[in-house]
């Protein structure tokens, strides 16, 4: 049910959400006429959330700026909550953040439903959110934040912001950041390849690969001996300008407009270098990475038949993630990583795809999708009555994630568990969450309790039970 739930029909729907709207499912919170009343707007939901997906439809997924027609996501984001981790539906909350839209076609639009602005960025936005956030912490001070397909030039600024005094987490950066991170665990165990060794090469320098990034690099600080500077240095992001490096012609524009970008900027490549290009083709023949990771949004089928090759003809076992969505938008498919691999790669995706067969064997597909995280994430950040999402209780997500795969799963090639039990996986990751968090003095437990009890008592499972008078009703009708 996910792909109906969630990517890739969610993205279809944000895009003709105005036209398909039957019904509020979430709360809409305006600029232009909520400003300086949204604790009182607050007041009017009547039961207290355990959780808020907010979005202000910026970025959604790889479609752009949707506007309103965004509330889409926190509404199918919440659904996975529900149906991955057990929130109840009624403790969950979906909101809308409308502050204009930069989407021309939806401005002329008759049926578009938001405000008929440009969007507002700058002091008035930061100021919204700020009243935002601080009137959810006094309605319900124990509610977890997830900022969700915020754009790039708020985004990193936004979980920045609140991340060390408000219980938040960003999923576009810090879920997908460990969702590829207990990926690539498993990968490198598979590849046989020492991790010292091995150099990721990003397609895409947007919030997610820069989060992406982020988190692969705690892997290598516990892993290896290596310097920040030795870490960094496994990485390489490329942009819709090529290589992202401190002396490329635009990096006074770079330090202004996207200061996310500079912290994995490479100082090390001159400015003579075949390496500075936007042929990824090129980049994978000079740089030679033992990871390829497409979360560009923009550059569908970038991985081609010649760059698989490549990166196949490099390396014994080829890391491949094409991780941009929906379907449509994503590098390459699986059947085409494996095929031009001749059956070596170590492949995952952002969308699902169907089982290959190759030389007689069925390969399925491992889906890097955000589900795997968010849910047990998100339900360890509140049964552990967390302070705050810190750093070390999203890495030991990643790594209850990459322990849940049986080693006869890994033994096939699939650095994934089975998506189907998602119900399980979360617990998992919820409890190893919930530890790291009491662990560290980040939860308002002052003892530890019983983490697995905790989980089980809360989790919501739907369920239908027949009354007698129910029955009585329907044969009455026969």
């Amino acid at each position: 049910m996910m792909p109906i739930v969630y990517t890739p029909t969610v993205g279809k729907a944000c895009q003709e959400f105005s036209q398909v709207w039957r019904n509020p499912c979430g709360m809409y919170l305006t600029l232009e006429t909520d400003k300086g009343e949204i604790r009182e707007i607050l007041d009017n939901w009547m039961i207290r959330p355990d959780i808020i997906v907010v979005t202000d439809g910026s970025r959604i997924l790889g479609l752009g700026d949707l506007g309103t027609g965004g509330m889409g996501i926190p509404i199918g984001k919440l659904s996975l909550y529900t149906a991955g981790a057990g929130f109840h539906p009624l403790r969950t909350l979906p909101i809308c953040i409308d502050v204009g839209t930069n989407n021309d076609k939806l401005l002329d639009d008759p049926a578009y439903m938001g405000s008929r602005t440009e969007r507002v960025r700058g002091e008035r936005f930061n100021a919204f959110m700020e009243e935002f956030m601080v009137a959810v912490r006094d309605k319900w001070p124990t509610v977890l934040v997830q900022f969700e397909d915020f754009s790039n030039d708020v985004c990193f600024e936004l979980l920045e912001r609140y991340r060390n005094n408000h219980l938040c987490f960003n999923d576009d950066i810090q879920g997908t950041g460990a969702v590829v991170l207990s990926g690539f665990i498993n990968a490198v165990k598979l590849s046989k390849v020492p991790l010292e060794q091995h150099k990721v090469l990003f397609l895409g320098a947007g919030s997610a690969a820069v989060g992406v990034a982020d988190q692969m690099a705690k892997v290598f600080r516990s892993g290896t001996n290596f310097s920040e500077e030795e870490i960094k240095k496994a990485f390489y992001i490329v942009d819709s300008a090529g290589l992202v490096t401190n002396n490329r012609g635009d990096w006074e524009k770079i330090q202004k407009r996207a200061p996310h970008k500079i912290a994995y900027a490479r100082s090390d490549i001159s400015k003579d270098s075949p390496a500075q290009t936007k042929d990824f083709y090129e980049l994978v023949k000079v740089l030679k990475p033992t990871v390829i990771v497409g979360l560009s949004g923009f550059r569908a089928g970038a991985f081609d038949e010649k760059v698989i090759r490549l990166h196949s003809e490099h390396n014994k076992v080829p890391i491949i993630f094409a991780l941009s969505n929906p379907t449509d938008k994503s590098e390459c498919t699986a059947e085409e990583a494996i095929k031009y691999s001749d059956g070596r790669a170590i492949f995952a995706s952002g969308s699902p795809f169907d089982p290959v067969t190759y030389n007689g064997k069925t390969i399925i597909p491992g889906q890097g999708n955000n589900m795997y995280i968010f849910p047990g994430l998100g339900l360890g950040a509140v049964l552990s009555k967390a302070r705050t999402v810190t750093e070390d209780m999203i890495l030991s997500a990643a790594q209850a994630l990459a322990d849940a795969v049986p080693e006869e799963y890994l033994a096939q090639g699939n650095i994934y568990p089975d998506l189907s039990e998602i119900r399980s996986i979360s617990r998992r990751i919820a409890v190893a969450v919930c530890k790291t968090a009491f662990k560290n003095g980040n939860s308002l437990y002052t003892q530890e309790p019983d983490w697995n009890d905790i989980v089980e008592k809360y989790v919501y499972n739907p369920s239908y039970v027949q009354s007698i008078d129910d029955d009585k009703h329907i044969r009455s009708k026969l």
